[in-house]
């Protein structure tokens, strides 16, 4: 207890009591934290394992995932090998864990991107009044084709690379970012503090980046958690038929791609990829509507 709430009270507590009693406040609002917000921790910390699987990749017991033995191809999965070997005698367990570390890039590295450029086109766009026409018109135009048949064009314009799926996957989901935000910012500069603003004679750039932009980091950072997993999902597409990253990296797409023609035979080859990238796909969604409720007033469960 404080030495203000004990004056309130009229006891005094000691300090060592106060020492004794500040781990089991700290698990309380633990505990608390956990009962409200279960998805946010079950998504955080599978998210989590993910992360550092493919940080640690090279100590978890893994070969080399490029590396060639023609005279170990087609095994099963056994102690040696526990997700098997594909047809060019490559160990699956190696090239799924090191697979993590590209969906990852391109998942958070195309969220990234597409959330700044996006914000940036919808604060201009909902703030001016002139050019949101000009803009939404553009945005509309790009969002009439879908995101992996744009991706795939935009790819089929450059050569196979992790920083091209990257680009093509941003550009794509750049017109739903640009539209959520010019969608809040309608709404935003109605607002009376901006209006008084407004009034004042406050510079535009300094009322959207100080008034503006921060009520919309809250819905934006909901939506990246989304733009991640659906950049997962487009990479392993886009990887599976060829049009993503190089062949050479290993990827959960380009794994899956590789064993399409025997995975009735070896089935495992096609598995164990696909179920790490539902898997991560699933956490990123799970932290995402958390995020959604806990930062949404009207969902949530409590006043």
């Amino acid at each position: 207890m404080s030495s203000a709430a004990s004056e309130q009270t009229g006891y005094v507590v000691a300090p060592e009591l106060t020492d004794i009693l500040a781990p089991a406040r700290r698990r309380s609002k633990i505990s608390k934290f956990i009962y409200r917000n279960p998805a946010i921790v079950a998504g955080g910390t599978l998210l989590l394992i993910v992360v550092l699987m493919a940080i640690l990749a090279p100590w978890l017991g893994t070969f080399d995932p490029i590396a060639i033995d023609v005279i170990k191809r087609g095994r099963e999965p056994s102690a040696q090998f526990w997700f098997g070997t594909d047809m060019l005698g490559r160990d699956v367990y190696s090239r799924v864990v090191y697979g993590a570390r590209i969906s990852l890039i391109v998942g958070i590295a195309a969220a990234m991107f597409s959330a700044t450029i996006g914000t940036l086109i919808g604060l201009i766009s909902g703030f001016l009044r002139w050019l949101d026409a000009i803009v939404m018109r553009m945005m509309d135009g790009l969002m009439s084709v879908p995101s992996i048949l744009l991706a795939i064009a935009l790819m089929a314009l450059t050569r196979a690379s992790v920083e091209n799926v990257i680009l093509a996957i941003s550009i794509a989901d750049i017109p739903r970012v640009s539209r959520l935000i010019r969608g809040l910012v309608l709404g935003l500069r109605e607002q009376p503090y901006v209006e008084a603003a407004v009034a004042s004679g406050t510079r535009t750039p300094m009322i959207i980046f100080k008034h503006i932009l921060p009520n919309t980091l809250a819905p934006l950072m909901v939506n990246a958690t989304f733009s991640c997993a659906s950049a997962m999902v487009i990479e392993a597409t886009l990887s599976f038929i060829g049009a993503g990253t190089p062949p050479i990296i290993p990827s959960w797409g380009n794994i899956m791609a590789e064993a399409r023609a025997i995975w009735q035979i070896k089935p495992y080859i096609v598995f164990f990829p696909a179920a790490f990238l539902c898997i991560t796909v699933l956490e990123v969604n799970m932290l995402g509507d958390g995020l959604r409720d806990a930062l949404d007033p009207r969902l949530a469960k409590r006043l």
